[in-house]
């Protein structure tokens, strides 16, 4: 074991942070996916780093990375955490939004590409 002065300041296990759970394989997961915490679940018993993620999803939705970036840990163990609280009901999970591409106006994109032309 190394001398604990040796060791930088903030470094967490991933182990430590996910409470000894192993790592999902394969997460369907990404780091824009959705996070939407369920305000009525319990926190008692929740692990220090679920109880952080939920205190920052329960305001509003954010996604995984912004989650990983404030509890300053990797995404792989930030994704461990979020699939252990979603599997105990405390989390859920959405795709980003993306809108889907409409008509267009052939007449305005004329008209802009004409300004343009003008530039």
């Amino acid at each position: 074991m190394s001398d604990p002065a040796q060791r930088r300041a903030g470094v967490v296990r991933s182990h430590a942070a996910t409470g000894g759970s192993p790592m999902p394989s394969p997460s369907p997961l990404d780091e824009a996916t959705l996070l939407i915490a369920d305000p009525g679940r319990p926190l008692d018993g929740l692990a220090a780093h679920a109880r952080r993620t939920m205190a920052l999803c329960l305001p509003g939705v954010l996604s995984v990375a912004e989650v990983s970036y404030h509890l300053r840990l990797p995404g792989a163990v930030v994704k461990a955490i979020v699939t252990a609280l979603i599997d105990s009901g405390h989390l859920s999970a959405r795709a980003p939004y993306t809108p889907t591409a409409g008509h267009f106006d052939v007449e305005f994109l004329q008209q802009v590409l004409d300004a343009l032309h003008k530039l």
